[in-house]
């Protein structure tokens, strides 16, 4: 029997399949990831990956993340995590790709999974299964900063 696609379509990032949501380090080292159908809002896999995140790394008590984890989000954050959460915006005069500060770090960790061909398309029939093969992606990645030789 073949496993049901957990996908859908969201109309405002224009996504089609599915999301991948992660947190990063300061140095864009993955701390946790969550992979939902498009069709599922920033905010309410925000709140499950914030969940995740206090469960593994309850050290952590600041957050930055882009404008699509506004809202209720930062208000659940503050009150039932004691996370802050700081939204960073685009500003409404800007086109294009601008390089927004605090949310660097998480553009390079998207790239490096990039690199790795099963994360280029979306073969995994089950979200678990997509969040494993991410997890695994990066730990190739950080593998191979760590054995790589100093200068």
């Amino acid at each position: 029997m073949r496993a049901r696609r957990e996908q859908g379509f969201d109309g405002a990032k224009k996504v089609n399949g599915r999301k991948r949501h992660i947190v990063a380090g300061a140095l864009g080292l993955l701390l946790t990831v969550m992979v939902t159908a498009a069709a599922a809002t920033d905010r309410d896999a925000g709140q499950a990956l914030l969940a995740r995140l206090r469960e593994r790394h309850w050290r952590i008590t600041l957050v930055w993340a882009d404008g699509g984890y506004t809202g209720r989000l930062v208000d659940l954050a503050r009150d039932a995590l004691p996370i802050a959460l700081t939204v960073v915006k685009r500003t409404d005069d800007t086109t294009g790709f601008v390089v927004l500060p605090k949310r660097w770090p998480v553009e390079p960790t998207f790239a490096w999974l990039m690199r790795s061909h099963r994360l280029a398309r979306d073969y995994e029939g089950r979200t678990g299964t997509s969040e494993a093969m991410i997890r695994w992606s990066m730990s190739m990645a950080m593998s191979r900063r760590l054995a790589r030789r100093p200068h």
